[in-house]
């Protein structure tokens, strides 16, 4: 399978992009998608994408990098014409923090999401667009609403909210996705937010160097040789087998990134 969010440029995989790509294949791993934070990081991102075959990226500002400007939206833009950068984010809010402040997040989400809806109407660029939202969901979903994105354009990374949340975004047309959050212990309102997806709006993902999965929690950092652990939790959250799990997420990812 596809692990559909990482981070390949960040620190931890410096000089370890090939080492960790391999380990990933060796773990029936198929591809990656490095998800960008900035624009900067967007065209390394790109660069590790164009190196190496089964990497793809994404292109976006993170809500916790607005503070990071000012950007470059002409080169975001460039970036997400490429045909190895298949989707725009992660773009979102975060309120999990004091900073950046969530006016600032909402301007420079406000601003992407405007960049993306004129991409779309022109018919240049019409990616899919990777969110972040924690805990954010009763303000975010209907700023999503409003863009003029289409619902089902959109996929919730790293997915930790309730039921509740969960129906909002099902509401929205959004896909969801799952990191190792999913096989914690403590984890038991995600596993049941989980079982309210249905069959063909769900993904998973490592966010590597992030979460690392049950039963490697301990190990540091998460790599996407670890996303068959969150693959085999979702199909026990789901009451499916991993084989059935398992097609079912590889048909989501290709139709969702364009990506097989």
């Amino acid at each position: 399978m596809i692990d559909t969010h990482c981070h390949l440029t960040f620190p931890e995989f410096a000089d370890r992009v090939s080492e960790t790509l391999h380990a990933a294949a060796q773990a029936g791993v198929t591809g990656v998608i490095t998800i960008s934070t900035t624009p900067g990081d967007a065209q390394a991102a790109l660069r590790i994408a164009r190196a190496h075959d089964r990497v793809w990226s994404s292109a976006g500002i993170h809500p916790l990098y607005s503070d990071k400007g000012p950007f470059d939206w002409d080169l975001l833009r460039s970036i997400a014409g490429d045909e190895r950068c298949v989707g725009w984010g992660e773009l979102g809010l975060d309120k999990h923090y004091a900073e950046p402040t969530l006016a600032l997040q909402r301007e420079v989400l406000d601003r992407q999401l405007d960049l993306i809806a004129q991409e779309r109407a022109s018919g240049r660029v019409i990616k899919p667009v990777v969110i972040h939202c924690r805990e954010a969901f009763d303000e975010l979903v209907p700023l999503l609403g409003r863009s003029g994105i289409p619902g089902e354009a959109f996929v919730f990374h790293c997915f930790t909210g309730t039921a509740a949340d969960m129906r909002l975004l099902l509401d929205l047309g959004a896909c969801v996705s799952f990191t190792g959050v999913l096989t914690y212990t403590n984890a038991a309102e995600v596993r049941e937010a989980a079982r309210l997806v249905p069959a063909g709006r769900v993904m998973v993902e490592t966010d590597a160097p992030f979460l690392p999965p049950e039963p490697v929690r301990k190990k540091r950092p998460c790599v996407p040789a670890y996303v068959r652990h969150t693959a085999e939790a979702l199909a026990a959250a789901r009451g499916m087998t991993f084989e059935a799990m398992h097609d079912e997420l590889n048909e989501t990812t290709a139709r969702f990134f364009g990506v097989r």
